[in-house]
């Protein structure tokens, strides 16, 4: 496991379009941590989210996130920075005309693998990390939310990233299943995969506790407790 910070942001401010949406943003995640990142609707939680991945600019401060230098970053750096990152979003975006073998392999030639045994044995090791090999021929619509959302998760893990960043995981699934996701991105960052996960649900929170992190009056607190 990599010891120090996959992110590191230091005196940030963070726009939408010219609005300041959270001021003098500081916040360390290292290698191998998991943080939930809680918040109301509109508070920030979004935006900074979009900062990690490379998709709103900082114009101030330093942003470090998986080696890459966000400030002075260019935009033909931007995949590259992607690809150290795993992404899972509330509502799945699975490609729904296709299996999940397809759906994987989609992602994996777009970032650059080619030798199909390399591709099938990244495929087999990444649904075995989420439990769902068996799926391997399977349509989304054929998949509960559970198992679709664990198919994301999959697919997330596909490059090997530094970091996850899980956009409401578990918005769309019922209160055990969201606790077996939870479960699931823990055991991935034990293994040495930081984890930030944004969420609504404060009950899940107090079920599984951990680090928490909160966008509040335009700001960034580390919390103790809800």
């Amino acid at each position: 496991m990599i010891n120090g910070a996959v992110i590191k942001l230091i005196n940030i401010d963070i726009y939408q379009q010219k609005h300041l949406v959270l001021a003098n943003v500081n916040l360390q995640i290292d290698h191998g941590e998991f943080v939930f990142l809680i918040g109301q609707t509109g508070s920030g939680k979004s935006s900074l989210l979009k900062v990690l991945y490379g998709d709103l600019p900082i114009q101030n401060g330093e942003a470090i996130v998986a080696g890459f230098d966000l400030k002075n970053i260019k935009s033909k750096e931007i995949p590259f920075l992607r690809r150290k990152l795993g992404i899972v979003f509330q509502d799945f975006h699975l490609l729904t005309d296709r299996t999940v073998e397809k759906n994987l392999e989609f992602v994996m030639r777009a970032t650059g693998w080619k030798d199909k045994r390399l591709i099938r044995d990244r495929m087999f090791d990444v649904l075995d990390k989420v439990g769902l090999r068996s799926k391997l021929k399977k349509m989304p619509h054929e998949l509960s939310g559970g198992e679709q959302q664990r198919i994301v998760i999959a697919r997330a893990l596909l490059n090997d990233p530094e970091v996850i960043l899980a956009d409401e995981p578990t918005g769309n699934l019922d209160p055990d299943t969201s606790e077996e996701i939870v479960l699931l991105l823990k055991e991935i960052s034990r293994a040495g995969t930081a984890v930030l996960m944004a969420t609504h649900d404060y009950q899940l929170i107090r079920n599984m506790p951990s680090r928490i992190i909160k966008t509040d009056n335009a700001g960034l607190l580390d919390m103790v407790e809800i």
